[in-house]
């Protein structure tokens, strides 16, 4: 009707504390908002959002609850609405510049992964110690000799790095990360490394991934005979 205010979109709140399994949900209901927005869905409500993902209505409404309020009454979850929500919450409506460190099989595989800036997180740089590398355009991305890493870091203000290295040398390069002005760490390394508090840290180990669902099919195999 002409002259009928809309009701404006939610601004997601700021809490002081999430517990990290809501934040590693949130990615989940983000994934699968956008998938469902490429189908045509345009609107959703937490029993089918979780019921897609395995989880309970109250599971969602509950992690959704710590950032505000999001649905309408009658309709559920406006999906375009909701996955704008949970993009400004994990800071993805913006561009991520990211520094990659160890540049091998699996450095060459993060470079080449079209989904890391489909996300908004953008390789600016990337960096080695191998001469053969050295120079070299891998992805349309720069390779860098690792000396020049605090340079690069400051000038293209990047503030997150990845290391894709052998665990012998993990811990030296997240020093030298650190040391850079890096504030957030993924390390692939297949070894625990230490940072200091003011810098976040994941770590990936793909083979650790692959025995926990080893383990899974094992002892659900056990469980039927």
């Amino acid at each position: 009707m002409p002259g009928r205010s809309k009701r404006k979109p939610p601004e997601p709140a700021a809490p002081k504390s999430v517990p990290q399994a809501v934040v590693n949900r949130l990615s989940y209901y983000l994934r699968e908002l956008q998938h469902l927005l490429r189908q045509g869905v345009q609107t959703i409500s937490s029993s089918q959002l979780g019921q897609r993902l395995g989880f309970t209505d109250a599971q969602v409404r509950k992690d959704l609850a710590y950032f505000g309020q999001f649905g309408y009454p009658g309709i559920g979850y406006r999906c375009h609405e909701l996955a704008e929500a949970i993009r400004r919450i994990l800071g993805t409506d913006q561009q991520w510049p990211v520094a990659l460190v160890g540049v091998g099989h699996l450095g060459q595989a993060l470079l080449g992964y079209k989904g890391f800036s489909q996300q908004g997180f953008v390789f600016e740089a990337a960096f080695d110690v191998d001469p053969e590398l050295i120079g070299r355009q891998l992805a349309g991305i720069r390779v860098y000799h690792l000396d020049r890493l605090p340079q690069i870091v400051q000038s293209h203000k990047i503030r997150l790095g990845i290391i894709a290295v052998p665990a012998s040398a993990a811990q030296a390069v997240a020093d030298r990360l650190v040391e850079s002005g890096i504030q957030g760490i993924l390390n692939f390394a297949p070894v625990t490394i230490t940072v200091p508090p003011q810098v976040s840290l994941v770590g990936v180990d793909l083979a650790m991934e692959l025995e926990q669902l080893s383990f899974s099919v094992l002892h659900r195999q056990r469980e039927s005979r």
